[in-house]
């Protein structure tokens, strides 16, 4: 009786376990939705902040570190703007400490696992060990950051051209085009009602508009956003009727946000295994090192090793530079 109840009570707890982890789950996810419909910028301004103050947390200017070299210096630069594009509020080095904390623990993870396995030649598989925990760690890192920017990206870009239909019904109702954007700020959820607004702070600070819609394309890496600059770049310069340059920019972005979406689909299988064929290699070679180090660092007196690890390395880049042109295309 004993054994015929015993896979009954398995499946029982496996549905239970199911049941519990869906549950909190749909929980997460229902929490992670109402957040992303919050303004932040209005929430920080009801919150009591100055419209300086939630300007200067909003941008964040990267003032936290200056290199000698204007090169480092722009490439800093570059790396937080990138970091704002994703949506993070902290600066490239917090996250490259963070990464390297990762880093450490990964690497005390690995060593204690191998070093009780096969001990001996410690501080080479322990060097060993440290350079795997340390791409795993910067790469998992770029790649979660990717991940935020792009899908942050295309929210925005999804949005553009319904805050471009309430900023052309402001325009036609008669309000000047900055209270127009102002309304679509108000209006609209994050990122773009707060990246609307910080454009109407810029103006109210004294920067001309076209220049506050320029610092919105470059905060927001998006190209939808460039035209939508150029396009009151354009109009400023040579008049025209507003409105209707509006209503045909949003209806361009939607047929190209349709077009790019017919693309992806199209795309997403060799896209998905353009991702494995990228990642796994750099993982699985990783991992070996990481909790099996003495499998590289036994091979590493034979003469052999270092040239066809070189050759392996050459053909991986040359792969990754042919799936690049595969799998991205221009519309």
């Amino acid at each position: 009786m004993g054994n015929v109840l015993q896979p009954l009570i398995y499946v029982l707890a496996f549905m239970a376990v199911v049941i519990i982890v869906q549950t909190l789950a749909g929980l997460l996810f229902a929490s992670s939705d109402r957040n992303r419909q919050i303004n932040r910028r209005l929430t920080m301004l009801e919150s009591g902040m100055k419209p300086d103050e939630v300007y200067a947390a909003l941008v964040r200017r990267p003032t936290d570190l200056t290199f000698d070299d204007h090169r480092l210096n722009n490439f800093y630069e570059r790396m937080f703007t990138f970091m704002r594009q994703a949506g993070l509020g902290v600066s490239p080095m917090r996250m490259l400490f963070t990464a390297l904390g990762i880093a450490a623990g990964l690497w005390v993870v690995g060593v204690l696992i191998w070093s009780a396995r096969s001990p001996g030649h410690f501080i080479t598989n322990a060097l060993v060990t440290l350079a795997a925990s340390v791409i795993i760690s910067l790469f998992g890192t770029w790649i979660w950051v990717s991940g935020r920017r792009k899908a942050r990206l295309k929210q925005i870009e999804e949005q553009l051209p319904l805050a471009l239909d309430i900023v052309n019904r402001g325009v036609r109702a008669g309000h000047p085009v900055v209270s127009a954007v102002q309304l679509a700020a108000t209006e609209l959820g994050d990122p773009i009602g707060s990246e609307l607004g910080l454009v109407v702070d810029e103006t109210t600070y004294g920067m001309e508009f076209r220049d506050a819609l320029v610092n919105f394309a470059r905060r927001t890496g998006s190209s939808d956003a460039q035209f939508f600059a150029v396009s009151v770049s354009i109009q400023s310069e040579t008049g025209g009727n507003l409105a209707e340059i509006l209503e045909g920019l949003a209806g361009v972005i939607r047929g190209r946000t349709t077009l790019g979406k017919k693309i992806k689909s199209l795309a997403s299988e060799g896209k998905a295994s353009a991702a494995i064929l990228s990642a796994l290699p750099v993982f699985l070679i990783s991992a070996m090192m990481l909790f099996q180090p003495r499998f590289y660092t036994d091979k590493v007196s034979d003469p052999i090793f270092w040239p066809t690890a070189i050759t392996i390395l050459v053909i991986y880049v040359i792969g990754q530079l042919m799936i690049r042109r595969i799998v991205n295309f221009k519309y």
